[in-house]
């Protein structure tokens, strides 16, 4: 039975008197229409500007996790694309170059909305703007930016982004910001500014102001205590874990979870292999990356790391991830055997640290992201078509119909609209 058939035919169950919590439907049934009738948001998804154009784009089942086909095979209805520009000198040149790199991500994500698929996906700037297009029938795109960099030290450049569709934004990626320090400094415990800046304060002013969601993913825990004490909105975490499951920089502590529990805001749980379980992680992608260079080599290449890839040029790193597509593909029947034999991260170990964080500060801050074409996906969510399998696995686990739709959106469109708000309210005192 083909997809479309199963909801139609669960669907007809439902209008002949049946919910989602009658006896008469499996665990799986129960689980499609929850699925299919709870807003499915997840809020991080990358993307190249290379899967934008008129002959290469998202009306297309490409080999990005996240496209258009993909989002309706697994339900998937709101996709926060992700205006991401890496940390480069704190200088006007490399303010400027982010700056622009920034303008080009703005203008692809319009260009999907306007121009290459109007008629099947549409942006959101508000919660009733996400229900009304989801109402018509299209899929939602809205805007957030990983890395307050390119704002340079013009702080007119966020009202800027927020014209622009912003919607959220953090104020440092990998490496210590204009405006804040980065969890990178954790590893040698070196920092730029111990936390803000005093530009970085002022930005947090002006997200206020204009209703942009203050993210406190990539910042340092200094950064990021700072932030929920400054705002005078809910701040989220668009995509990360628990450090008391996994320790690590990229996740959050008991005490920020704590704190942003009392500032109101939501962790949205990333579903990142190396922040859920390194040492799991690490085992299968060694066994993996062993067998993909050996490929790699017959062609008189490599694999490179993750710090060789950051240093290439857009061009040069979309033609070095079709090259590992190529290699990929090849390596499957060996990929396929270790997989086997060695135990990956999953969908379960994901929800795990769901279920944690849902018990130290409750369902309503926590929600669900993937940090898909970002390096995120695990065995099970591994892209936008096998989002169905995070709804089976929360009901396996037993919540609730009203508990799956408060971690999907209900509770990152409740933060942004508080986050309205308070801005509402800060613009008419100005």
């Amino acid at each position: 039975m083909t997809l479309k058939n199963t909801v139609l035919a669960i669907t007809a169950i439902i209008l002949a008197g049946c919910n989602s919590t009658s006896p008469t439907l499996s665990l799986a049934e129960r689980a499609r229409v929850i699925h299919d009738k709870v807003i499915v948001l997840d809020t991080h998804n990358d993307f190249s500007n290379a899967n934008f154009s008129k002959d290469k784009n998202y009306t297309m089942r490409l080999k990005s996790q996240v496209n258009l086909p993909k989002m309706q095979e697994g339900g998937l209805d709101v996709s926060w694309l992700i205006v991401y520009t890496g940390q480069g000198e704190l200088t006007p040149e490399g303010y400027q170059a982010a700056h622009q790199k920034a303008l080009e991500k703005f203008a692809s994500i319009h260009r999907l909305t306007n121009e290459i698929a109007p008629d099947k996906i549409a942006l959101a700037l508000t919660s009733n703007d996400v229900r009304r297009i989801l109402k018509s029938g299209k899929k939602v795109a809205m805007i957030g930016v990983e890395n307050g960099y390119p704002i340079g030290t013009d702080i007119n450049n966020v009202k800027k982004f927020y014209d622009l569709g912003a919607r959220y934004m953090s104020l440092a990626h990998n490496g210590h910001s204009q405006l804040s320090d980065s969890n990178t400094g954790d590893a040698k415990q070196e920092w730029l500014h111990n936390g803000l800046s005093d530009l970085g304060r002022e930005v947090i002013k002006e997200m206020n102001k204009w209703g942009i969601m203050i993210d406190i993913s990539h910042p340092s825990k200094a950064a990021n205590i700072e932030m929920m004490k400054l705002s005078k909105a809910p701040v989220i975490a668009s995509h990360s874990a628990s450090r008391a499951m996994y320790d690590h920089s990229r996740n959050l502590d008991d005490e920020e979870l704590m704190l942003l529990k009392e500032n109101g805001g939501v962790v949205q749980t990333v579903a990142f292999r190396s922040y859920l379980n390194g040492e799991k992680s690490k085992v299968f992608a060694a066994a993996k990356t062993k067998i993909l260079q050996k490929i790699a080599e017959k062609e008189g290449k490599s694999i490179l790391t993750r710090a060789q890839r950051k240093a290439l040029s857009a061009d040069d790193l979309d033609k070095y991830w079709d090259f590992y597509d190529k290699i990929s593909q090849l390596g499957e029947p060996e990929i396929a055997k270790i997989s086997k034999k060695i135990q990956q991260v999953n969908v379960s170990d994901f929800v795990d640290h769901i279920d944690y964080m849902v018990n130290l500060i409750g369902i309503e801050h926590v929600g669900i992201s993937s940090d898909f074409d970002g390096g995120g996906g695990v065995l099970g969510w591994n892209d936008a078509s096998e989002t169905f399998n995070v709804t089976l696995e929360l009901v396996k686990r037993g919540y609730t119909e009203q508990q799956i739709e408060k971690l999907w959106g209900g509770n990152l469109l409740r933060v942004l609209d508080d986050v309205e708000k308070v801005a509402l309210t800060l613009r008419n005192k100005s």
